[in-house]
């Protein structure tokens, strides 16, 4: 069976599972649209041209009523936020290209669900807990082994919402009488959080946490005049603000840790999504609870997964699989046939040994193998890639990205070496969780805190980046490297050749790497010690 699914929201994107396979996902903001982008036309037309055949299955996510004629009447087109019923999925038929086929709907709530047990290693029957926690939801659930879904409850509501909050309420960019939020802002309060000392709360931060996670989520213009609460405008810097960042962090975990004490069973797997499972430190802090036999997060567990977690639950639904084969290498491929100024380069062959010793020459290279990432990080397809070692290093590749300089840049290291640096003897190939580094050689990658958000490689999971790795460590005996995303600044994965050379040339990058060449930027002080050390042939 053959399924076409559409995520309607924020971090749109368009997924299609063909025979239990995921073949592609097209997420929205990839190939330089805007962050959190819902999807647009182009996305759909670019899936539609990578398909063979007409769907059996179109699917529409679930998300809020559109206007109040439809919260009213009820919807028509899709299936609303919550809920894990399977009696309120929509089902019918449609017309696509003069074909009558099945139409499918189920809820945004069930599409983390399904998209989380679907991707997990979990076999179909494994009865399970899950937790969504995200902007909109903070719940438990128990997932029995004929798939039936109940909420066991809800420690907090909007628990992102409440996360990005803060943020907002130490910028004094961010206006304090607005509704709203700054999706990014999550990440950011997650690196600020690591600055912090995890003292106990004054009175006065007692107040604030009071305000934050007591009750029902309030907006900060819903208190007596937030100028009034304690770091209000104080900006990001402060240290004191930073240090109750990791307060106020560990606080919301163990809002939902003592939930999940009293009220799970031990010994039976978590299921981790929605946005907040991005946050590394919290999944870590799950992981070694000694609550659950297994934790899994998918690399989507954002928004971005809805669209195939509701292909996963309409294959369920029609064929009573609710388990799929996937790749976290499902994007779209790099478009290289676009035309860019080749006289700003020197185009050098680019085999593993000689780009591993051009990342030893400190250059900051672009990386783009095959298909983009699905998810919002960079496992090594849409990379920028950098020698590990010198702190410099970070403060150049966060210049470079255009972003604050307490934001860390994560490690890509191999498997085998993983437990050596890291203290890691497990496979975690998608960037989410933290290890503590086990050396200072790694500066680069190694957080204030001594923390690292590790990816791990193999040859199984990526082997262009795993061989150049081994190279790198033959060269400089560290199978580490630098590894942030490939993107112009608030916008998604970069996929044109025509975009990564601007993005080269404009942002200061010393070369990038594609289809198989390097091109090294000639007026690069970097580029230009390395030809003239290494005399490595050139084209141009």
């Amino acid at each position: 069976m053959n399924i076409l699914a559409f995520n309607p929201g924020h971090d749109g994107a368009v997924s299609y599972l063909k025979d239990a396979h995921l073949a592609l996902s097209v997420e929205a903001e990839k190939n330089s649209n805007y962050r959190y982008s819902p999807i647009s036309s182009s996305d759909v037309f670019n899936v539609l041209g990578e398909i063979s055949a007409i769907p059996d299955v179109i699917c529409t996510g679930g998300w809020w009523p559109r206007d109040h004629f439809e919260y009213v009447r009820g919807p028509v087109a899709h299936a609303g936020y919550r809920g894990v019923s399977k009696g309120e999925i929509m089902v019918g038929r449609r017309h696509f290209l003069g074909k009558s086929i099945h139409s499918f709907s189920s809820s945004h709530e069930r599409s983390h669900l399904l998209c989380a047990f679907g991707m997990s290693p979990l076999p179909k029957g494994t009865p399970c807990y899950a937790l969504i926690w995200e902007g909109a939801i903070g719940s438990f659930y128990e997932i029995d082994p004929e798939l039936h879904i109940e909420v066991v409850g809800e420690p907090l509501d909007k628990p992102g919402n409440r996360y990005s909050m803060l943020y907002g309420l130490a910028d004094p960019s961010f206006p304090k009488n607005t509704p709203y939020f700054r999706i990014s802002d999550a990440g950011k309060l997650m690196a600020l959080a690591s600055f912090s000392r995890r003292n106990e709360p004054t009175s006065s931060e007692k107040k604030l946490l009071k305000f934050l996670l007591e009750g029902p989520y309030k907006q900060l213009s819903e208190y007596d005049g937030p100028e009034g609460l304690p770091y209000c405008d104080v900006g990001l810097d402060d240290a004191e603000f930073r240090n109750f960042a990791g307060i106020f962090s560990d606080r919301l975990f163990d809002i939902f840790y003592q939930f999940a004490k009293s009220k799970l069973r031990r010994g039976m797997p978590l299921l981790i999504a929605g946005g907040c499972g991005l946050n590394c430190d919290w999944n870590t802090k799950w992981r070694y609870t000694g609550l659950f036999s297994e934790i899994f997060v998918p690399p989507v567990a954002n928004d971005s997964g809805s669209a195939i977690g509701t292909a996963i639950d309409a294959q369920y639904h029609f064929t009573g699989n609710p388990k799929i084969d996937w790749n976290v290498y499902s994007g779209m491929s790099f478009e290289a046939a676009g035309v860019f100024d080749l006289a700003q380069y020197h185009t050098v062959e680019a085999n593993y040994e000689t780009i591993a010793d051009m990342l030893a020459h400190d250059l900051v290279l672009g990386w783009v193998n095959g298909r983009y990432e699905v998810g919002p990080r960079a496992l090594g397809n849409r990379s920028i890639l950098a020698a590990p070692f010198k702190d410099s290093t970070r403060i150049r590749l966060n210049e470079i990205k255009q972003r604050e300089q307490f934001r860390p840049i994560a490690p890509v290291c191999l498997e085998e070496d993983a437990a050596t640096w890291f203290g890691c003897n497990w496979s975690s190939p998608y960037m989410l969780y933290t290890q503590k580094a086990n050396t200072s050689a790694l500066a680069a990658v190694t957080h204030v805190n001594g923390t690292a958000r590790l990816q791990t490689v193999s040859a199984a999971t990526n082997r262009p980046l795993y061989e150049l790795l081994c190279a790198f460590k033959a060269r400089t005996g560290y199978g580490v490297l630098c590894n942030t995303s490939l993107n112009f600044n608030g916008r998604g994965f970069i996929n044109r050749i025509e975009d990564l050379s601007a993005y080269v040339l404009d942002r200061g990058l010393d070369g990038f790497v594609a289809e198989g060449k390097a091109y090294l930027v000639k007026s690069s002080p970097y580029s230009q010690t390395f030809m003239a050390d290494t005399k490595v042939p050139s084209k141009g």
